[in-house]
């Protein structure tokens, strides 16, 4: 194994991975599902592919950004702030880099659903009708890395990630897979409620209510991963008793994926002259 490729090591490790939350969800859902839906339910081949898409790409992606502005910090910033924050117990900064990265991510899933722009990339991890733990990674790239960056930005400028510290620095990482990680939870297909915890940590009911279609009065809440306390911080908390009656948008979202990749950056007619029908079949 250590003489693959890295890369090939990456994506067998996806597949492994994959393959343990199957074991993990599938039956937790089918013994205390929400809603009966399939397991292989419509369009879980296409979310197949944005699992391997959203576990692959950030590495890729966000690597170089990051190294940049980590080492422009490193050079702006006062050694002395660097050392301080360095000597923080680990835990501590951890607790610390979790509350502060989602608060970033917060305002930048925020804006992916206040700004055309952004909700144009963002509308297609929305479009599911049926909510499982695997609609976690429907995300197109772009949204994706935009809504990481928010997150993991703010963790760098307040010197709580120091890659290029002398050892390796896992709390970035760490921060970044427990959020990751809690998001296959949330979106997940189980009837839970835990009663007063669902004030200190996300939950299926939170994030489902983000997912609702049941009109423009409960729409557009509770964007938080993990903390939804901070969703009542800034007025967009939302967990009544009863659960949503639907899930996904009212706008029309091509159901193949070359499609759906495209047609945020042009029309929808533009879309499918460049991806023939015939070579994008689900």
């Amino acid at each position: 194994m250590q003489q693959l490729h890295p890369n090939v090591l990456s994506f067998l490790r996806v597949c492994g991975y994959l393959v343990l939350f199957m074991a993990f969800f599938v039956p937790l859902e089918r013994i205390f599902g929400l809603h009966r839906q399939r397991v292989f339910r419509k369009a879980f081949g296409t979310d197949v592919i944005y699992y391997f898409l959203s576990s692959l790409l950030p590495k890729l992606l966000l690597t170089l950004p990051l190294s940049l502005l980590a080492g422009l910090l490193h050079r702006i910033y006062p050694a002395g702030v660097y050392q301080a924050i360095a000597s923080m117990p680990s835990g501590l900064r951890l607790v610390a880099a979790l509350v502060v990265g989602e608060i970033g991510y917060y305002w930048g899933h925020r804006w992916a659903h206040e700004f055309p722009v952004l909700w144009r990339f963002h509308a297609i991890h929305h479009s599911a009708e049926e909510i499982d733990w695997l609609v976690n990674t429907r995300s197109h790239p772009v949204d994706l890395i935009f809504t990481r960056l928010c997150g993991q930005i703010p963790i760098y400028l307040l010197g709580l990630a120091q890659p290029l510290g002398q050892r390796l620095d896992w709390v970035p990482f760490f921060a970044a897979t427990v959020s990751t990680s809690w998001g296959f939870f949330i979106h997940s297909n189980v009837e839970w409620r835990l009663g007063w915890f669902e004030w200190l940590v996300s939950t299926p009911a939170f994030h489902h209510w983000h997912h609702t279609n049941d009109g423009p009065d409960v729409i557009n809440k509770n964007y938080s991963t993990f903390l939804p306390w901070i969703d009542k911080c800034f007025g967009t908390f939302y967990l009544p008793k009863e659960w949503p009656s639907s899930y996904g948008i009212d706008e029309k979202m091509p159901s193949d994926l070359p499609h759906q990749l495209l047609e945020p950056f042009v029309t929808r007619e533009e879309a499918s002259s460049l991806v023939p029908r015939s070579e994008s079949a689900n």
